[in-house]
């Protein structure tokens, strides 16, 4: 290796150090790609001239000067860090004006300038400010209903309970920085306590927050570090973890949240006043055959998707983990009694199980629910058997058998706790894949009803008009696409963090 390449390496391990760096170029990157696609909506072929569209201008523009500093930023960074100076006091300072961005949606430009407007960020900070921008995601998400002409009878209580929280949120933020400075969290108790009451609303990061408060509690004074948390630390250093944990965090808590800021009849009464309608500020996704429309929707078709999904998947990983833990613990006759009942439900394809079940009993949530459950219980069963038969070969699980330990109580307390890593991570996937197959067998008429508001069915519908209205089907393409790739991209963080290689 010669001189000019070593230092070419040198250098590219120094930039990949600083992951401020990472998130600004993703931020001009993917702000520049949105607002070519924006402001070419304002491209008219029929006579190949420009006219200005009240909606997709503006926002071109603003997503463009979101790409400009982001750029501008990025390349001031890469020119400090390449003079050993690392990112200039300026640049961070400057970075917190690409914060206020998630206004209008460009989530990329509020992650970037979060993460480089503070040198040093305990995971307490993340926490605190992906609180923050997931509530005010969903509190801009409800604002849209301001252009329809009438409001959900309890709008404006969601929006108040939305924008107190953020207050709140941000006033966690400025106490759980300082505490992580300094130490101390004890006097932090009733804050993780109401952090967790407003986690009601489906906010996941509130909920970390303050299970990592109390736990720094009970664990102050104390040298050793507390594993789990130091595992969120890790997820928290891949960007595209975080992204997609976000992506997921945001359609939960709006999947709660629309309860009161969106009104139901919108999404499934007949209104042949807006048949057909094309988007705009009142139908931001424009409105279906039957005038209901897509962007109410959508939105509590995500409710559907992600019950179905964590459900689905919730059930054979509790299943199959205490299959698979039995049979590679108690192995022998127990481990080839279950196994070869795993067998049978393998020599079938998972798909055709799924619908064969849906055709026997019908075409609704529950049998749907029950199908994907079944067919994915031995996935986690052989699992769970493989990890367990490693771990059961442990030095500390042989410390407990020589301390006299029970085999039941060895298995629980200590085998299976060890165990857990590949079952959560592929877990993770798993809720992404039951998603897709929710859509693809109501996209089929064998998933959801009909008339329950799913992204299955809305795609179906609008693949009727892929011609003459192709944004009745685009939507609900890119959601069921974005929802999955989240799932992917936050089991991938996991496995590198849950990695002991990679630790």
């Amino acid at each position: 290796m010669n001189n000019k390449t070593f230092l070419k390496r040198t250098e590219a391990r120094k930039l990949k150090n600083f992951s401020e760096l990472g998130a600004l170029n993703i931020s001009w990157a993917a702000s520049l790609v949105i607002a070519l696609v924006l402001l070419y909506n304002n491209f008219d072929k029929s006579v190949m001239g420009f006219y200005i569209d009240k909606m997709s201008f503006p926002l071109g523009l603003a997503y463009l000067a979101a790409a400009a500093l982001s750029l501008a930023l990025a390349l001031a960074s890469r020119a400090g860090i390449k003079a050993k100076d690392g990112i200039a006091p300026w640049v961070r300072a400057a970075a917190v004006l690409l914060v206020p961005f998630v206004l209008i949606g460009n989530v990329f430009s509020a992650i970037a300038g979060f993460m480089t407007a503070k040198k040093t960020k305990p995971i307490e900070y993340h926490l605190a400010y992906f609180s923050i921008l997931n509530n005010m995601m969903v509190f801009v998400i409800g604002s849209l209903n301001l252009f329809k002409p009438e409001l959900p009878e309890n709008f404006w209580l969601g929006q108040g309970l939305l924008a107190l929280s953020m207050a709140f949120y941000a006033v966690a933020l400025v106490l759980v920085s300082r505490a992580a400075d300094t130490g101390r969290y004890a006097r932090l108790a009733p804050l993780a306590a109401i952090l967790a009451l407003t986690a009601a609303v489906g906010n996941v990061f509130a909920l970390l927050l303050a299970l990592v408060v109390f736990a720094r509690i009970r664990n102050e004074g104390g040298r050793n570090s507390i594993e789990w948390v130091e595992t969120l630390r890790r997820v928290f250093r891949n960007y595209m973890a975080i992204l997609g944990l976000l992506v997921i965090v945001v359609l939960l808590t709006l999947s709660v949240v629309s309860a009161l800021t969106f009104d139901y009849r919108t999404a499934t009464s007949n209104d042949y006043s807006t048949l057909m309608r094309a988007p705009s500020m009142e139908f931001p996704f424009g409105t279906d055959d039957l005038g209901r429309c897509i962007f109410t929707r959508i939105v509590f078709g995500a409710r559907i998707s992600l019950i179905i999904g964590m459900i689905s998947t919730a059930a054979p990983f509790v299943v199959g983990g205490l299959l698979g833990a039995a049979a590679g613990f108690y192995e022998n006759r127990l481990d080839n009694v279950i196994m070869r009942v795993m067998d049978v439900f393998f020599a079938v394809p998972g798909t055709l199980l799924t619908i064969a079940i849906i055709a026997a009993f019908g075409a609704n949530m529950l049998n749907l629910i029950i199908a994907l459950s079944i067919s994915n219980v031995p996935v986690y069963a052989r699992t769970m058997r493989a990890q367990v038969m490693v771990t059961s070969n442990s030095e500390f699980v042989e410390a407990a058998r020589g301390y006299g330990r029970r085999p039941f109580e060895i298995l629980l307390k200590h085998v299976v706790p060890n165990s857990m890593a590949p079952m959560i991570v592929r877990a993770s996937v798993s809720i992404g894949i039951a998603v897709l197959s929710t859509s693809s067998l109501s996209y089929l008429g064998l998933g959801v009803e009909p008339k329950i508001p799913e992204w299955g069915n809305i795609l179906k519908i609008g693949s009727k008009y892929l011609e003459t209205n192709p944004y009745l089907a685009i939507y609900p393409g890119i959601f069921i696409i974005v929802l999955v790739l989240a799932f992917n991209f936050l089991g991938d963080g996991m496995r590198d963090a849950l990695d002991p290689k990679l630790k």
